[in-house]
């Protein structure tokens, strides 16, 4: 599994909407791989160049997933001192966001940094203080003292924002950097697509679509269009699920960093489909592969929409465990990646029809 992959699709700037940069580093690493289709909404569907459409039999068709956006911001107005009054894409905690640097990107691509702010407490109030802290009480400060300064930079209403962090291997396992929800699935859908297809000893009964998918934060719309344009049979959704390992007790704790790959019956967007979640945790057992088991009251993935597609496509999820995931910095343990990696390569050498007609 390459770092390097992981590093740059994590740095790249990929708020929902704008997840070009994201495209672009898939895009450079299959580039001797794949073939690459983006539609209007910036899906970018992929297909090997060693499949053929002339055979005899029509192979089952497995559809990879994993969402390339991440949690950002927008620009919303310029305040006449300069200050940009901004709103939240995806689900964030209002009390994460202020004190840390953010990435605006103008339309023209220049990048500006600015840091979000409050009223220093020097200036607030008792009672101020003791108010909870809401998101129309915070600006994005880039530095300058008027609108016509901070426009002179470039910067327009509707400018996108991501978190201004780099990424780091902090010992040979623990990656710290932003969006690994979902970079971290997308690095592993993109590995798992090459080395399925170098191998030589493939399972010729099954082909793969894999999909990187847009707008997933702000409600699965990208593969809501996506659902309508695959024929795929069955479908693995590669995720970057939130760790709950520093905060839960330890006879709950269903997704922990180096515990292995997570496998999710349940939440709120979908119940995943029995008979191919019974296959994950039997070829996982089968091949001594670590993995967690949860059911959550709250979350979703894509998986949602591919299983409520006129295929009623089944779905598994696969997610890597991710620690914070939607604030400015994640944590991550390379080794579940590598395990993720592994159980989906063995799904794959045991998936074709007969199989499939039995889930």
């Amino acid at each position: 599994m390459s770092k390097e992959l992981l590093a740059n699709l994590s740095d790249a700037f990929g708020v929902s909407g704008y997840e070009k940069e994201v495209a672009e580093v898939a895009k450079n690493y299959l580039k001797s791989d794949a073939l690459f289709h983006m539609d209007k909404i910036g899906n970018l569907y992929i297909k090997s160049k060693h499949t053929s459409d002339k055979k005899e039999k029509r192979p089952l068709k497995v559809l990879f997933d994993a969402h390339q956006d991440e949690v950002g911001f927008v620009i919303q107005a310029i305040r006449p001192n300069g200050m940009l009054d901004f709103l939240k894409v995806g689900g964030w905690v209002v009390s994460n966001v202020p004190a840390h640097t953010v990435i605006i990107k103008t339309h023209t691509g220049r990048k500006i940094k600015g840091v979000i702010a409050s009223t220093p407490p020097h200036f607030m109030t008792e009672t101020e203080r003791k108010q909870a802290l809401s998101f129309d009480k915070l600006v994005i400060d880039v530095g300058t003292s008027s609108k016509e300064e901070t426009e002179s930079l470039g910067i327009e209403i509707g400018d996108p924002v991501v978190p201004d962090v780099r990424f780091e291997m902090l010992n040979d396992n623990l990656c710290l950097g932003k969006a690994f929800d979902c970079r971290i699935g997308c690095a592993c859908l993109l590995e798992t697509f090459k080395d399925f297809y170098s191998n030589e000893k493939r399972n010729r009964e099954i082909e793969i679509e894999a999909i990187l998918t847009t707008q997933e934060e702000i409600g699965e719309r990208g593969s809501t269009v996506a659902a309508q344009n695959t024929d795929a049979d069955i479908a693995i959704i590669f995720e970057g699920c939130p760790a709950d390992d520093t905060f839960t007790e330890a006879y709950k704790i269903q997704t922990a960093l180096g515990k292995g790959p997570m496998l999710r019956h349940h939440d709120v967007s979908m119940i995943t489909h029995p008979g191919f979640q019974r296959l994950a945790i039997d070829t996982a057992t089968e091949f001594d592969l670590p993995i967690q088991r949860s059911v959550r009251s709250g979350g979703g993935t894509n998986g949602a929409s591919y299983s409520l597609s006129k295929k009623a496509i089944p779905c598994i999820v696969i997610g890597i465990p991710v620690r914070y995931a939607h604030t400015h910095y994640c944590y991550s343990d390379y080794r579940d990646l590598l395990v993720a990696k592994e159980l989906s390569l063995r799904i794959l050498e045991k998936l074709n029809q007969e199989v499939f007609d039995k889930l």
